[in-house]
């Protein structure tokens, strides 16, 4: 989200966070379980580690790939704290290249400079987007699980997430709740305080129109959840979709200008 030009210390950091993450994902049948812990742990902490360096060493930037770097490391703490839960949670090879990607991506585009003049608050505007990014990721990825599980047992094969099916589907819909929860305020300040935090009064731009039809797509889910008992396959494409449009909204718009138009602003 905010990143500043790479460092020497953020290269090495990134480079070494990656390599972390590269061992449990290509080496996941041959890692011991032990192993492949120690390893996801390690990236975790190099990726942190390259976070907070990147934040607080220089000039703050902000991107689309800075952006998926967080939200990757915010999965994969949801999934760190979910493997205490549940010890016989799996995918990790899945989520550890997820963040080596991630990592890489912010590397090589570290995004644009922050003007000096933003509002102090426009940080923590921003941390609540990406913070609804990471719990709609995490919404995503348990999704996906899901999906696997129920083709696995229509097949008559063992569950490939290690967890109940309907464990899975209330993980599912906790994490989505969140999430929007959190793009709700986000939105909201966005809409009441634009012109304290951008400098200009709110408008009609592709990142809002985006952000509200996801908000829209997923309103219409978790009313379609708790109010119609939405499930399965159908409301986990509504998921997707929400999250696509959620991905299109700052990621997207940010990748346009900054890839392909190579525009600063």
């Amino acid at each position: 989200m905010i990143l500043p030009s790479a460092s020497p210390l953020v290269v090495a950091l990134s480079l070494a966070a990656a390599a972390a993450y590269a061992v449990p994902a290509a080496g996941a049948a041959r890692l011991s379980e032990t192993a492949a812990r120690r390893a996801l742990l390690l990236a975790w902490l190099l990726h942190a580690a390259t976070l907070v360096w990147s934040m607080f060493g220089g000039t703050p930037r902000f991107g689309f790939a800075p952006a998926l770097s967080v939200t990757a490391w915010l999965v994969l703490t949801v999934y760190a704290v979910e493997k205490q839960m549940f010890p016989q949670l799996r995918t990790r090879w899945a989520l550890a290249g997820l963040g080596s990607i991630a990592i890489l991506l912010a590397l090589a585009f570290p995004g644009t400079p922050l003007h000096v003049a933003a509002s102090p608050w426009l940080s923590l505007h921003w941390a609540l987007g990406i913070a609804a990014y990471g719990l709609f990721a995490a919404a995503a990825v348990h999704a996906w699980m899901l999906q696997r599980m129920e083709r696995s047992m229509r097949q008559g094969g063992e569950p490939q997430a290690g967890l109940p099916l309907l464990t899975l589907e209330r993980l599912t819909f906790r994490f989505a709740t969140a999430g929007f929860v959190l793009l709700t305020g986000t939105l909201v300040a966005g809409i009441f305080f634009s012109e304290q935090l951008y400098g200009r009064a709110w408008r009609w731009d592709h990142k809002t129109v985006f952000s509200v039809l996801s908000w829209v797509v997923f309103a219409v889910l978790l009313l379609g959840r708790f109010r119609f008992g939405l499930r399965g396959r159908r409301a986990v494409n509504v998921l997707y979709v929400g999250s696509v449009l959620l991905l299109l909204a700052y990621v997207g718009s940010r990748f346009v200008l900054e890839v392909v138009l190579r525009r600063s602003v």
